[in-house]
């Protein structure tokens, strides 16, 4: 007989309230920033763009859709193991083959939106995920892990939230060793805050873009463009971040949700 208490005592405390759901996505719309990769780096993914199918009219006098023009890897979104030439190799690598036992796990929030915001090339290091270790406990085998830094406040302005100028993005991210110790623990991903997974200067480092590199060859998980991390608490919350099931997807926009009490 299955045992069905721990279900329904979380399904009673959604309903009085005293598990609350945290939205972490970002709005997604013609306004959303994208990345845009320089020219060596080859094609960059488009705007999104809304098309209209009917509003009420003669096109649909009862209804109304639009269809969308989009790239994977827009706004808030996932991205899958083979999104990178390391992870291309590893069975059930795409957005429709992952198990999605691995969309739903507790959640690991590193705050650093102090250091963020004295350093907009902010890394987290080796050093600092093991200050948060010894404060909050350790982080544990099949969690997510996410940095904090408030960077999402500036969602609303693509030049704000890319920080770019002449010498590249300006944005926080890991540093390498950073993203091997915590593959080193086990954990099914890593997610942040800015348009993407690794930090603005990202390119220079070794491996370039390490998050990217070194996660996916892992066969492990990424978040980018999350929202409202200053939400959670250091420890406790269930993160959920399920893709749309494309068939051979790299990645995917998500509603990126987190439960607490």
């Amino acid at each position: 007989m299955t045992d069905t208490s721990t279900l329904s005592q979380l399904a009673a405390n959604l309903l009085t309230g005293k598990v609350k759901v945290v939205d972490l996505t970002a709005p997604l719309g013609p306004d959303t920033p994208v990345l845009y990769l320089p020219p060596q780096f080859g094609k960059n993914t488009p705007n999104v763009k809304v098309h209209e199918i009917s509003a009420y009219d003669e096109n649909g006098p009862f209804w109304a859709w639009n269809w969308l023009e989009l790239g994977e890897h827009t706004g808030t979104h996932f991205d899958a193991p083979c999104h990178w030439i390391t992870g291309k190799d590893h069975p059930g690598n795409t957005t429709d083959t992952i198990p999605p036992q691995n969309f739903v796990a507790p959640v690991n929030v590193i705050d650093r939106s102090r250091e963020a915001a004295a350093d907009n090339d902010y890394l987290l290091t080796v050093e600092s995920i093991k200050e948060w270790e010894a404060e909050h406990g350790d982080i544990e085998a099949g969690t997510w892990v996410v940095m904090r830094t408030d960077w999402y406040k500036r969602n609303g302005s693509s030049e704000a939230f890319l920080n770019a100028d002449e010498t590249g993005p300006h944005t926080p991210g890991p540093t390498a060793e950073a993203i091997e110790y915590l593959i080193s623990k086990g954990i099914v991903g890593w997610g942040q805050e800015t348009i993407g997974t690794d930090a603005g200067m990202a390119g220079g480092m070794n491996p370039p873009f390490p998050a990217h590199n070194l996660m996916h060859k892992a066969n492990k998980y990424g978040l980018a463009s999350l929202s409202n991390l200053d939400q959670l608490p250091p420890k406790g919350a269930i993160l959920i971040a399920a893709p749309l099931k494309f068939v051979r997807g790299t990645g995917s926009p998500i509603r990126a949700l987190a439960l607490i009490a």
